[in-house]
């Protein structure tokens, strides 16, 4: 069979009917229907459904809506206290029922998203073995990597357009996990799904396992994965190519996400594959234009410019260096020269400033200060670096607990009345300062923005919104953007497109902010989506033609047409 002809999944396909409406077209009933979760409906079947597909008597007599059903899973978590116990219920649902998790996870997005994402997620990465209930996703190995084309055929997905793809080596700020890394993928594309508009049947989780560097997880006999050193070298190049090809001719048109590479790994795997498949890392790219729009609304919202700001980034991981590419691309939009950014975004790693006399990895050379620049300074640690500097932003993404001091918060606010202060390393218990002892040390004068989530702040009688850099406010967006698009290649001018649409969504929206509500995800996805397309083709390296001529109204009604919704469809039950 072609692959044009091939239907949708192995167990359904999806067609219009004469009427215009969606239906689903089952290729499994009776037993096996109820065992896949993106067929079953539960006590959702109707009665007409229940005895066309085989399923008379195979559930309780009640036929429910789904509001019902959301209704009585809310109600059932609820009950739960332990965030890592709710992260394995939803998981569960998922795996049994899952438009349900989305019209569930949609209705309480805000409350859930620290459950299914960070900070509760990387609780489940580190305890993924113990956790594991049911194969979700593609896992290769160097076990079975030689026959990563096979493996991809028993993939029941038949048109994948949106890959997240690890190889678990630097998982948020816990490091090397191993095979728990799928975790990262899979709650990753729960956000595409529920907040970037693709539908769960075309996004595919995939652990690239290469061994782990942790004697710990090797010698734990409940441990999953494969129990030897990581690859390295043209062994791990050799590994990602057979991955990146077998990809290719399964899914043409899919685009992959590469999350928490190490910081060396992120930066050969995006030049060597960015051009190959589209693709991007969220970790580098992400990161930057998340951080680049909160930057610019923080900046609005003290009545100055990006360009007059002086940055410090605290951590030059493929975090840090995103955002320090980001911010410099920004103050390069407003007008500023690469001698006069040079000035004005200064890069810290673990030995202090960044300057071109040091030698250091590759990829952080463009992210050295000119040792010239610093000439009398007192020092290059973080405080000094802020009071010679003369920083007025202050963003931590070291992975370092506390190192937003009181003495480098107050001497960033002795530079500037609003220093703008942003400690965004995750989970919660690596952030860099927390948000009451920030605006405690400023008076409450300081913009405050983290990574994990945190409640408002009360100081001095006035609630300070905290708001959460959150790279879920852009990589669904960018990705759905990519995929309605067709792109040959995600370009950086589409990520930096991103960001600013993600800045313009806030100040239209929710003007006394620096991010929007983590409600409004979905609403911000689809702005970002309008700005990528837009931007892509611009770019030249959209394929998809029958976009090239919308204005931007239509192209917004197009996004948002093309946006899933978990919702159940009917079957069809005529034979």
């Amino acid at each position: 069979m072609s692959r044009r002809t091939l239907p949708l999944t192995d167990h359904y396909d999806v067609r219009r009917g004469e009427d215009g409406h969606r239906r689903l077209h089952p290729l499994v009933r009776g037993f096996p229907l109820l065992r896949y979760p993106l067929l079953n409906k539960g006590t959702a079947f109707t009665e007409e459904e229940r005895v066309a597909l085989g399923l008379d008597g195979l559930l309780a007599p009640q036929v429910d809506t789904l509001e019902a059903l959301v209704e009585r899973q809310y109600a059932e978590y609820r009950l739960i206290a332990d965030p890592l116990d709710r992260h394995v219920f939803l998981r569960n649902l998922q795996d049994r029922n899952e438009v349900l998790f989305y019209a569930l996870l949609s209705a309480h997005v805000e409350e859930m998203l620290p459950v299914v994402y960070t900070p509760t997620v990387g609780l489940a990465v580190q305890r993924f073995s113990q956790i594991y209930r049911y194969p979700r996703g593609l896992t290769l190995s160097t076990r079975n990597i030689d026959r990563a084309a096979q493996a991809l055929a028993n993939v029941p997905l038949n048109d994948v357009r949106i890959i997240v793809a690890t190889d678990s080596s630097a998982i948020l700020g816990i490091g090397d996990q191993g095979f728990g890394g799928m975790a990262i993928s899979i709650g990753k594309l729960s956000l595409y799904t529920v907040a970037g508009g693709v539908g769960p049947d075309k996004t595919l989780p995939v652990e690239l396992d290469v061994g782990t560097g942790r004697a710990d997880l090797r010698e734990d006999p409940a441990y999953l994965g494969v129990k030897h050193d990581r690859l390295t070298g043209s062994e791990y190049l050799s590994f990602i190519d057979r991955f990146v090809e077998a990809t290719l001719e399964r899914y043409p048109k899919a685009i992959i996400q590469w999350e928490d590479f190490s910081k060396d790994a992120a930066f050969t795997i995006l030049h060597r594959y960015r051009r190959v498949v589209p693709s991007f890392n969220d970790d580098i790219q992400g990161t930057g234009a998340v951080v680049l729009a909160g930057v610019l609304n923080a900046c609005r919202l003290k009545g100055e410019a990006l360009k007059d700001q002086v940055v410090v980034v605290h951590g030059a991981g493929a975090g840090g260096a995103g955002v320090a590419a980001a911010i410099r691309e920004g103050m390069r939009r407003e007008g500023l020269s690469d001698e006069q950014i040079a000035a004005r975004v200064f890069v810290l790693d673990s030995r202090g400033l960044l300057t071109d006399d040091r030698a250091m990895e590759d990829y952080k050379k463009s992210l050295a200060t000119p040792r010239a620049l610093t000439d009398g300074w007192a020092g290059l640690d973080l405080e000094s670096v802020i009071r010679e500097g003369k920083a007025t932003v202050l963003l931590g993404l070291s992975g370092q607990a506390g190192i937003f001091s009181e003495a480098v918060v107050r001497a960033a606010h002795a530079n500037t009345p609003r220093p703008l202060v942003f400690p965004l390393s995750n989970p919660t218990a690596n952030t860099e300062a927390l948000p009451q002892d920030i605006l405690a040390w400023t008076d409450g004068q300081a913009i405050v923005a983290t990574g994990s989530p945190f409640d408002p702040v009360q100081h001095a009688g006035v609630t300070h919104e905290i708001g959460q850099g959150n790279n879920a406010f852009i990589f669904p967006g960018l990705g759905f953007g990519a995929v309605l698009a067709r792109v040959r290649e995600i370009t950086d001018e589409m990520v930096t497109a991103a960001a600013y649409a993600l800045a313009d969504y806030t100040a239209a929206h929710w003007p006394e902010r620096t991010y929007p509500p983590v409600a409004e995800l979905g609403a911000a996805s689809v702005q970002v989506a309008v700005a990528v397309i837009r931007q892509a083709l611009a770019d030249g390296v959209a394929t998809e033609f029958s976009i090239r001529d919308l204005g931007d109204a239509d192209l917004l009604a197009l996004v948002e047409r093309k946006f899933w919704q978990p919702k159940y469809l009917p079957f069809r039950t005529d034979g």
